[in-house]
């Protein structure tokens, strides 16, 4: 019993190690982030772990025109990204997940497969595509190649939901006269919201963050998005002091994400397993 006792309890120790350091892995680099941001001229080359409480870098950034542009470019960007692919994957859920036809399956391999493939790979044949399109140097070229590697994962995950709902309910609905329209609506919108929520998320982070297609599409700083402008403010003669502007930016970028992801944490799980298991 005592060498029993004496293995859980290392082995409990073992385990809240292992815990610990994984979290001081992930969780330094955005310590550093904030107290370098909070440092003021050159001490933000020392080597120190307490911040100096010092807010000059934030009056700096928060007071520039051209990243506080960048700021509603990128909210303009993620959040029609997040209402147009999520408008469609509904639409596509729907189909590929209560109405039986022949190719079903390939067509969500297919969904799966375009996923896969790296943004580089795309990157010449969407610079044609929106240059055809008009739509080069504009907000527009950003939200059509965001929905490129958005919409596929959205609509695999809503079909996994959609089909796991019980077919009862749509049978009764039908029953009642309702249209497949009004059944999307007024049935299976209020029960995928853990869905919904996951997938809206994870599209809003995914093109808030994105650089490769803002920095190839996008000339001017007036439609720049803030991954673009953080990276061109050490090149800047905007900022006394670069590179903690560059550290308050990228904390004021990631704070929000961060907030949103602790809130939405409880969905996020439960609407990425939704109909990983069924009973």
């Amino acid at each position: 019993m005592v060498r029993s006792a004496t293995g859980r309890r290392l082995h409990r120790i073992a385990i809240y190690g292992l815990f610990a350091v994984v979290a001081l892995y992930t969780l330094f680099p955005f310590y550093w982030m904030i107290a370098s941001s909070l440092k003021s001229g050159q001490a933000i080359f020392d080597v120190t772990f307490l911040p100096d409480l010092k807010f000059n870098n934030y009056e700096a950034i928060l007071s520039d025109g051209v990243f506080l542009r960048s700021l509603l470019n990128s909210l303009i960007v993620a959040a029609s990204v997040v209402a147009l692919s999520l408008g469609l994957a509904i639409a596509a859920a729907y189909a590929l997940g209560r109405i039986d036809f022949r190719g079903r399956s390939p067509i969500m391999f297919l969904f799966l497969a375009v996923s896969m493939f790296p943004q580089i790979a795309l990157l010449s044949g969407l610079f044609e595509m929106i240059r055809w399109l008009g739509l080069y140097n504009t907000l527009g070229s950003l939200i059509f190649a965001y929905m490129i590697f958005t919409l596929p994962f959205n609509i695999w995950v809503l079909t996994t939901f959609m089909r796991s709902l019980p077919r009862q309910i749509e049978e009764a609905a039908i029953m009642d006269g309702c249209s497949p329209l009004r059944i999307v609506r007024c049935i299976f919108l209020p029960m995928m919201g853990p869905a919904l929520i996951s997938t809206g998320l994870l599209a809003f982070i995914a093109s808030w963050n994105e650089f490769l297609f803002a920095l190839t599409f996008i000339l001017t700083d007036e439609n720049r998005t803030v991954p673009v402008a953080i990276a061109l403010i050490s090149g800047s003669s905007r900022y006394e002091f670069p590179y903690g502007a560059i550290m308050a930016a990228s904390t004021i970028v990631t704070v929000p994400l961060i907030v949103m992801a602790l809130l939405f944490q409880k969905y996020i799980v439960s609407g990425l397993t939704a109909g990983a298991v069924k009973g």
